[in-house]
């Protein structure tokens, strides 16, 4: 970290920033483009019967997808020079060195900031429903009525802002290794786009394991997006489990697409 110049500099910080920027818009690009290649064009009708929306896309909607996603990305390439900045400074508590804390906290870091994360965006989620909050905030996102590999990032500035906080506040407290934080970042990336996906992915055994079930995939966001009341998660169903605000069609319609036959549509 020491060999960074100081991000203390507005130059050198706003450098950061577009470096930053193009590793989160490049990531966006490439998980979200190799999920939408893969499973709406190269093996589009396989995977049809698994799509939990069955109505065409609206014109213009991966365009504005797009847009909106690259719009978040400027603001968590900041987020991430600001991170920088608070390593170099000594007030994020990133290390290096794998042996700094004992080897179960690698693991143990990522589990707890998983949690957090989960219960920040379950709350925050609540609170973007409420609807003079929902309109100025959280609309956009709702824009893509039905949800696709490129609304993964689609967020009105105000939403990505507040997302983009959570990590620079939480590693204030919590010490993590920088590999468990490059770990998180990919976790984030890839789950927010099979949650988007539209299409089933999980197989149906999911259902029957205790913990795995538990995690959220395509239908369980799906529904949130057509049905606005229920599936506030982002990882885990916990909270929509604890507080009933799990859709009462979810166990079904999951059962239903992920024992789906992925054969050509007749």
């Amino acid at each position: 970290m020491n060999e960074l110049p100081d991000l203390s500099n507005p130059g050198w910080f706003l450098l950061a920033s577009l470096i930053v920027f193009a590793v989160v818009v490049g990531r966006y690009f490439l998980i979200s483009g190799i999920f939408y290649l893969a499973f709406y064009v190269w093996q589009k009708e396989k995977w049809q019967p698994r799509k939990v929306n069955q109505r065409a896309y609206p014109k213009g909607q991966f365009r504005k997808e797009i847009i909106r996603s690259s719009i978040t990305s400027i603001l968590f390439g900041v987020s991430g020079a600001l991170l920088l900045w608070m390593w170099q400074k000594g007030y994020a508590k990133i290390y290096e060195d794998v042996h700094a804390y004992p080897l179960w906290w690698l693991p143990l870091s990522l589990i707890i900031a998983l949690v957090l994360q989960e219960t920040y965006y379950y709350w925050l989620h609540r609170w973007m429903h409420i609807p003079k909050i929902y309109r100025l905030v959280h609309e956009w996102h709702h824009d893509s009525h039905i949800s696709s590999p490129w609304t993964a990032f689609s967020f009105h500035p105000l939403e990505g802002l507040i997302q983009a906080v959570f990590l620079p506040l939480i590693l204030l407290f919590l010490p993590m290794n920088v590999w468990v934080l490059v770990s998180m970042l990919m976790i984030m990336s890839f789950s927010s786009v099979i949650n988007h996906l539209d299409i089933e992915i999980y197989p149906a055994w999911f259902a029957r394991v205790p913990f795995v079930r538990t995690l959220i995939g395509a239908t369980h966001h799906s529904l949130h997006h057509k049905q606005f009341k229920y599936n506030y998660g982002l990882y885990f169903t916990w909270w929509d489990k604890w507080l009933k605000t799990e859709s009462p069609l979810y166990d079904k319609i999951f059962e239903e697409k992920s024992s789906s036959k992925q054969h050509p549509v007749s």
